[in-house]
């Protein structure tokens, strides 16, 4: 065995508790491949936690040479799952193919990331979910997953991983990246300054460099001795110049209607606690005022068939749109927003806004226990103050919802002093450009050598 390629353990391999990839980098690396394999197996009998601690400490013989590795092209490897992920790693990879065009982009994420340019090699996006025990029913594609991952990150060897958000995944999967030696950077970091602040150690230890969205978050980063460096949000980058009059143009609704925009979320669990809630205010405050437009704007991982059966049974008049989700945010005269991106993307355009937030009884009694801030919503914590109302779990109801929507739509005041803290929150947000800011770091970390000179900008 010890004199064979890593590839034949895949047998034994596959019935341990960590990925194949994992183990075949051990086997790879050790010194005695026969004698670690034995002692791994027997680690997993005895139900300990040994052969964790083992992969973590082993100690690596030196590494040959390896020249098929010698003739590749320098590759970066991105990997996002989620929506808003996709998005923001689909910018960053535009920006990197034109200062790299010739080095090769390959990752894991949804349709952005491919018609960006980069080579696929998964699609988890669509399989997204929010709460601690809604991810239970996800394991099983996850596992999968990190498993295609780990064994690419071991064979394929990048100039650098690039993570953007999906914490719970993309920790883990930095382990992978530097027991090999591997730069990591991390766009789009773990909100850690809202939950769960002591996984700041595990980020220490694992990702080479951060790069942070906003200023707040540069500073506590830094506070915990994590290099990292501020380059702003990456959706300004991607917002369009929309007028108002022409984003109800392009959605036929005249300029003297009234105008609710539904953004129910990106994941299916979400969208099926949010939607039928959404669709029931929307119902009341139409049957008020009758000559009101109320339009559901569907995320990219969502199709008409999947909202379909949520839309039956409503009273509500509603129109379904796709690929305009811009023009619903703009063109509205309030929103009923998920809590996530849409919120800070909104607030961008100026238009008010209720955020919602519904999880399982569960996993919402495990989020209240380990968030540190006040607020859920993205606008009001960059404000640092309530900008936009929130209605969470139990508050979230079809009557409060409809009364915060009427108030906002009767009483300009309020619709004002919303504007105006939008505004506040798109200042904070600094300026655009933040995706050409991370390209050039993290192509100076990887050691490109157009970039070599930036390596220490902070």
């Amino acid at each position: 065995l010890g004199r064979r390629n890593p590839s034949t353990y895949t047998a034994y391999a596959s019935g341990f508790l960590l990925p194949r990839a994992s183990i075949c980098s051990l086997l790879a690396t050790a010194q005695d491949p026969l004698k670690t394999l034995c002692r791994f197996g027997r680690s997993q009998m005895s139900g300990n936690r040994e052969s964790l601690n083992f992969v973590r400490n082993a100690n690596p013989r030196p590494r040959t040479p390896d020249p098929e590795l010698a003739e590749r092209l320098p590759s970066l490897m991105l990997v996002a799952g989620e929506a808003s992920g996709d998005l923001h790693a689909s910018a960053l990879a535009h920006v990197l193919r034109g200062l790299a065009p010739t080095w090769q982009l390959t990752g894991m994420g949804g349709s952005h990331m491919a018609k960006a340019g980069i080579s696929l090699f998964h699609n988890i996006t669509a399989h997204a979910v929010v709460g601690s025990v809604e991810a239970l029913g996800r394991l099983p594609t996850l596992f999968r997953a990190f498993r295609v991952c780990s064994e690419r990150i071991v064979h394929e060897r990048p100039q650098a991983l690039v993570l953007v958000d999906f914490p719970e995944f993309n920790i883990r999967l930095a382990r992978v990246a530097r027991r090999q030696g591997i730069p990591v950077v991390y766009f789009v970091p773990p909100q850690l300054w809202a939950w769960r602040p002591w996984r700041v150690r595990t980020v220490r230890q694992v990702v080479t460099k951060v790069l942070a969205c906003f200023p707040f978050e540069r500073d506590f980063y830094r506070t915990h001795s994590v290099p990292v460096e501020f380059v702003g949000h990456p959706l300004l980058d991607r917002l369009p110049a929309l007028s108002r009059d022409g984003a109800r143009a392009a959605l036929s609704v005249a300029p003297d209607e009234l105008m609710i925009g539904l953004l129910p979320g990106s994941r299916r669990e979400e969208v099926a606690r949010l939607l039928p809630i959404m669709l029931d205010a929307a119902g009341r405050v139409a049957r008020r005022k009758p000559a009101t437009q109320v339009l559901v704007a569907l995320a990219p991982t969502m199709m008409l068939e999947d909202v379909r059966p949520l839309l039956a049974g409503h009273a509500c008049p509603v129109r379904v749109i796709q690929g305009e989700t811009y023009q619903v945010m703009v063109g509205a005269d309030c929103l009923l927003v998920a809590s996530g991106t849409a919120t800070l993307e909104a607030a961008c355009f100026g238009t008010p806004m209720v955020v919602c937030y519904k999880l399982s009884r569960l996993s919402y009694l495990i989020a209240r226990s380990l968030i540190r801030v006040p607020w859920i919503s993205l606008v009001n914590i960059v404000a640092d103050r309530e900008v936009v109302p929130e209605l969470i779990q139990d508050q979230l109801t079809p009557e409060r919802l409809a009364t915060h929507v009427s108030v906002i739509l009767e009483d300009r005041s309020v619709a004002k002093a919303q504007r105006d803290g939008l505004a506040l929150v798109r200042e904070r947000l600094g300026p655009s450009g933040a995706s050409e800011r991370a390209a050039r770091s993290v192509l100076a970390l990887a050691g490109h050598p157009g970039f070599v000179s930036e390596k220490g900008t902070a």
